[in-house]
């Protein structure tokens, strides 16, 4: 059965991406692969990255890095949203680290009699995980309780690598650590970079890098940062979509809920079989399709399952045909960045929201 609309992701894109990333830090590289590897798929992603030559994967719930586990991968796997009343057991039973950010954490972990590796996460500055007003009481219970596999922080502002706040997170985290040392804890892998700093930042690699939107070929922020070409990155997924309907209208004709939008001139519309229960955003302006080459806005608003384009008079598409939503541009389509930027987003969440109805297709080489 062909389907209405695919997420096609480019696996050696990825593997390009992790081999470039770990040019960079030459360090070892951890892949986040949580939330469903951002919209691409976790499973297949995270086999992937392990082939490509990932060191570790990364991801925010225990129960996606078990996933993994038991669908064959075999090297390190950090989870870092794993929350005091969790199963901490199943994380020793799947030979799985977790991250730990307050004393109630390392309560229940060091009353266990197998304990997991311990990674420590500590707040640097972001003000959102990790260590801050528990951080003295902290250092002063019986660390030796538990296995401390590394310390971590994470960066508010990488993507803007002049702002004064990255120094000042790489200089506490340093403090932290030395704080550690103070009582005679040495975590052998200490990490802070994310892609941003990966690619900006090599004095904050550490032992090990942890790259999420990279991974995937896309630029952290195309604004401050520059676009993924411009970082040397390939953008994995493509997707594309079914025209259920070509039809031609006459000027001024309403198109969609609430008669928002209005036809400037006799013109061909494409009724596109996605919606926003397939994660389109629904606030979307300025974006749409592709079409051989040719870009289709989107007219009128998104609806739950379809959208409409403004393919124009001339027009040779037909009903059925295949259209490019977003991909690398090299076919003159639209960008993840641009679905981003019109609808007031970010690229991140743009693969990410892409919905379980869009089945993920994965093949070498999709451009």
């Amino acid at each position: 059965m062909e389907h209405r609309a695919e997420a096609r992701v480019d696996v050696s894109a990825i593997a390009a991406n992790i081999a470039l990333l770990k040019s960079q830090s030459a360090v070892e590289l951890l892949a986040v692969v949580k939330a469903d590897a951002y919209g691409h798929g976790l499973i297949e992603v995270g086999l992937a990255a392990e082939r490509a030559g990932a060191d570790w994967l990364g991801v925010a719930l225990l129960e996606e890095a078990i996933l993994l586990r038991t669908r064959g991968v075999r090297i390190p796997i950090l989870a870092w949203l794993v929350s005091p009343g969790s199963d901490f057991k199943s994380s020793v039973t799947h030979d799985i680290d977790v991250a730990i950010s307050s004393v109630m954490a390392f309560n229940e972990i060091a009353s266990l009699k197998v304990k997991p590796r311990v990674h420590i996460e500590v707040d640097t500055g972001m003000t959102r995980g990790g260590f801050l007003d528990e951080w003295q009481e902290f250092l002063t219970l019986d660390l030796s309780q538990i296995e401390i596999a590394g310390v971590f922080s994470h960066f508010a502002r990488a993507d803007e690598p002049s702002e004064k706040q990255n120094i000042d997170q790489l200089n506490r985290f340093k403090e932290m650590v030395a704080d550690l040392a103070a009582v005679g804890i040495n975590p052998p892998i200490k990490h802070l970079s994310n892609s941003a700093a990966t690619l900006m930042n090599h004095g904050a690699a550490f032992d090990l890098v942890r790259t999420g939107i990279a991974l995937y070929g896309l630029s952290p922020d195309a604004n401050t940062l520059g676009s993924s070409k411009d970082l040397g990155l390939k953008p994995a997924m493509q997707l594309r979509a079914k025209l259920h309907l070509v039809k031609s209208v006459p000027a001024n004709s309403p198109v969609g809920y609430g008669a928002t939008a209005f036809t400037q001139s006799a013109t061909k519309l494409g009724v596109v079989a996605m919606g926003y229960a397939d994660g389109i955003p629904r606030n979307t302006q300025g974006a749409g399709v592709a079409f051989e080459g040719e870009k289709a806005p989107i007219i009128g608003r998104v609806s739950m399952d379809q959208f409409v384009v403004d393919l124009g008079a001339d027009s040779t598409a037909q009903s059925g045909d295949w259209v490019i939503v977003f991909g690398d541009g090299s076919h003159g389509e639209y960008t993840a960045d641009d679905w981003a930027r019109a609808s007031g987003s970010i690229n991140y969440e743009i693969t990410t929201r892409i919905g379980p109805r869009v089945p993920r297709i994965y093949a070498p080489h999709v451009y």
